[in-house]
């Protein structure tokens, strides 16, 4: 969640937020009060907080917080970065900041929650996420892919090729990321540089995977595990 009375600044952390896979924007709000509501009728796992604001500052919203969420502070103040680390914020991250610097922010909290089980919430389960957002070849393009159109992808060093139905897409990303990324469910890595759609499975034989129009060796060490999920 964002919570900032600048629309310049929501329209930005908006940006990297969607630019990363690991995190997903539930709620943008410009005013104290709003967000405050919103904050204890919801869950959320981590909040970008501006300091200073109209009504109330991030400090006080969070004085009035009865279980706030983890927070990492924005602001265009530098003297508040002691008093922010009073409150046992993740990060403080100054005005204005790259999308380096807001990664290696949010990074720390994806770290700090790798290992706890994610709270289960009525989204996840009544309108499961069904597209995935990837960075294209030109500043602020990115291409919504839906799950069931890609059949499989393609690595190579530090980017990866999306075969869809109807496009091929090459984006700058890390295969380790996307089958993190993507749900386990749909979505299997069977060598370093395939993942592949399991609905486009037409045949498993011996050390080969065979789609429509593509065949697929299966890794030594991917072997026992896409071999197990297929079988349950």
């Amino acid at each position: 969640m964002v919570l900032d009375d600048e629309p310049h600044a929501i329209e930005i952390l908006s940006l990297y937020i969607e630019k990363t896979p690991f995190l997903e924007l539930e709620q943008a709000e410009n005013k104290p009060w709003g967000g405050i509501k919103y904050l204890k009728e919801n869950h959320i796992d981590l909040l970008f907080l501006d300091i200073q604001m109209e009504d109330l500052t991030g400090l006080q919203v969070l004085d009035l917080l009865p279980n706030p969420p983890k927070v990492i502070l924005t602001t265009a103040y530098e003297q508040y970065a002691l008093k922010g680390y009073e409150y046992k914020v993740v990060d403080y991250l100054l005005k204005p900041f790259s999308y380096d610097r807001f990664l290696k922010a949010v990074s720390q909290v994806k770290s700090d929650t790798s290992t706890t089980p994610k709270k289960v919430s009525k989204v996840e389960v009544g309108d499961e996420k069904d597209h995935i957002f990837i960075k294209g070849d030109a500043k602020n393009k990115f291409h919504r892919l839906l799950f069931s159109e890609i059949k499989y992808i393609e690595g190579l060093k530090n980017y990866v090729t999306f075969h869809c139905e109807n496009e091929r897409i090459t984006a700058l990303h890390k295969m380790s990321v996307l089958e993190n990324d993507l749900p386990g469910t749909q979505f299997c890595r069977v060598h370093k540089s395939f993942i592949v759609n399991l609905s486009q499975i037409r045949l498993v034989e011996g050390n080969m995977i065979h789609l429509k129009e593509k065949t697929i060796p299966i890794g030594a060490s991917y072997k026992s595990k896409f071999l197990e999920l297929i079988k349950s």
